[in-house]
Order: C-alpha cells, then sequence, then structure tokens
C-alpha cells in the first residue's frame, strides 16, 4: 500500500464535501504532520483523531533534528511550516504528496516527488468503487462552486468537465 502525505486543504475539502470515510478506505496509508492537525478546526482535528485512533491516520510529530533538516532545505518564503513538513515526509518516506495548494504542488515537482490534488482523490474514490459516479458528479460540482481555487482555472474546470462526462457514462 502506497503512503500518501495529505496536507490540511485536502483534509478540508474532504471533510466539507462529507468524504472523509471514503477517502480512508483507499488502498492508501494516510499520513500528516501534527502541524498540518494543529491548522484545522476543533471539529477537523477531532474528526481526523478518530481515524487516527483506529491507525488509518498516521501523524508525524516532526522532532527538532527534522525540524532543522527542514531549515536547511531553504523551502521559499511562500510556503507554510506545514507545507515544508510535508513536502520534507513524503521525500523522506518517498510517498505520494496529497495538495491542492499551488506553492507546494510546484516544490513536489521541483524535488520529484509524485504528487496529486482531488480530482485525483475524485478519481481513486470512483475507480476503487468507493463512492458511485453518481455522487462523484454531485461532489464535484459543489468543490467547483464552493471553493475558490478551482473557480475561473480554465485547466480545472476542462479536467472536471472530462471527468463528469465519463461518470455520466457509468451511472
Amino acid at each position: 500500500m502506497r503512503i500518501a502525505i495529505t496536507d490540511a486543504c485536502i483534509f478540508i475539502d474532504l471533510l466539507e464535501l462529507g468524504l472523509i470515510n471514503p477517502f480512508f478506505e483507499l488502498s492508501l496509508e494516510v499520513h500528516t504532520s501534527l502541524d498540518v492537525i494543529n491548522e484545522l478546526n476543533a471539529t477537523q482535528i477531532a474528526i481526523l483523531k478518530a481515524y487516527q485512533s483506529t491507525g488509518k491516520l498516521t501523524v508525524h510529530n516532526i522532532s527538532d533534528n527534522e525540524r532543522q533538516q527542514i531549515l536547511s532545505s531553504k523551502y521559499p518564503k511562500t510556503l507554510s511550516s506545514s507545507d515544508q513538513t510535508v513536502l520534507f515526509l513524503a521525500e523522506k518516506h518517498q510517498a505520494i504528496l496529497l495538495s491542492s495548494d499551488k506553492p507546494v504542488r510546484h516544490n513536489a515537482k521541483i524535488k520529484a516527488i509524485e504528487y496529486h490534488g482531488m480530482l485525483w482523490i475524485f478519481d481513486q474514490l470512483v475507480e476503487q468503487g468507493m463512492i458511485k459516479p453518481s455522487e462523484a458528479i454531485e461532489k464535484i460540482n459543489t468543490l467547483f462552486t464552493e471553493n475558490i481555487i478551482y473557480q475561473n482555472n480554465r485547466t480545472l474546470i476542462a479536467e472536471m468537465n472530462t471527468r463528469v462526462k465519463s461518470w455520466e457514462k457509468k451511472k
């Protein structure tokens, strides 16, 4: 099973879309950093702690030595400290990085770290039978309507439309 290091924006989107449970059923070993957890609100933290307590989520507490390694990596100032921790963990564990954050994804690309976002997660949810294509269409439309990151981005909208057309054939 592949390790997937997940950042806060992915958790937030999955929680808001009601897709957190299917996400944790994917064939992925989900990890994150305590820094990411600390970016979330109390309700979100409580939900993720339940997954942590059942072994479905591994939360890494970055040691002082690891923080020094992160600092010596000289990440750009556009990255928050939690962004840096997920990049560090993905590199350390040779893991997939799950993020919708453009600077995080850009730095993953520079470091040759495999990265994916919400569209890939939707693909996995449908392909692995965690959600039906009709639910994927409903949820992806909600994501694109309610999350500003996806609005007015022609490339993402085209990718979404391609998926919706494909899923409509499978309904």
